[in-house]
């Protein structure tokens, strides 16, 4: 395990007066909003001394995008950080990310029955394991490159919703969808992707009684995305700063 490199005072100072200009435009943002929204301050990327210096701060949830880097960052990290794992997500990296990451709060990008089966399986063997937070993903654009179920199959989400009701390690939280570039810097009143999933929110709710939280809206967009009833956004470089690409 590599050593944890500590932020410098510097670098401190700056993590925490950026998550506070975050955090206050998430407030008023949702300020007509009935329920809290929550703020995941998304760390692919950075160095765990930058997560550790928001933790410090009094911040405890956290986004990463790579199952491996997740892994890394959580065996050196305090274990009551709540851990969302928001990227995509391979079938054969379910059982590491169930297996290893005990404080694993929330998986945000599930887009199968098969990925929820085998984190319910994997968590199984897990000593006092809670349970797994689950979000559907929604492709909410209908575009081609991005996962998620689409809403012209929506057999397929109650198939996932009917077993994950069952599950023991899997609780149903909410959904997620990622607004694509044309509607996110767009200059309309409403998002129409983000109106979509809300629609999906309340069909599901009248389905099977439930009151599932929304996961839409990133740096770009996530103050429309808490104007159309977003109650979890997920930001990353209005926090952490422009990142490194992953080569």
């Amino acid at each position: 395990m590599s050593v944890l490199s500590p932020a410098t005072s510097s670098r401190k100072t700056e993590l925490i007066t950026n998550y506070n200009k975050v955090l206050e435009s998430v407030r008023n943002a949702s300020s007509l909003n009935k329920e809290e929204v929550k703020l995941i301050a998304v760390s692919k990327y950075k160095p765990a001394g930058d997560i550790l210096a928001l933790y410090e701060h009094g911040v405890r949830h956290f986004g990463e995008n790579y199952v491996q880097e997740l892994c890394a960052k959580a065996a050196q990290l305090p274990k009551d950080i709540c851990w969302h794992f928001i990227g995509g997500l391979q079938s054969g990296k379910c059982k590491d990310l169930a297996k290893n990451i005990p404080n694993l709060f929330a998986v945000e990008s599930i887009d199968s029955l098969k990925k929820c089966q085998k984190l319910e399986n994997a968590r199984n063997s897990v000593p006092d394991a809670k349970p797994i937070g689950i979000f559907l993903q929604i492709n909410t654009s209908n575009e081609s490159q991005k996962s998620g179920y689409l809403l012209q199959n929506l057999e397929e989400v109650y198939e996932t919703v009917d077993f994950i009701k069952n599950a023991k390690y899997l609780n149903l939280i909410g959904l997620m969808t990622i607004g694509s570039v044309g509607e996110s810097l767009g200059d309309g009143d409403t998002n129409k992707e983000f109106e979509r999933l809300v629609s999906l929110k309340a069909e599901l709710d009248a389905k099977y009684g439930s009151n599932l939280r929304l996961s839409m809206g990133m740096s770009n967009d996530f103050e429309q995305a808490i104007k159309q009833g977003s109650t979890q956004v997920r930001v990353g470089s209005k926090i952490f700063g422009s990142r490194p690409s992953k080569a």
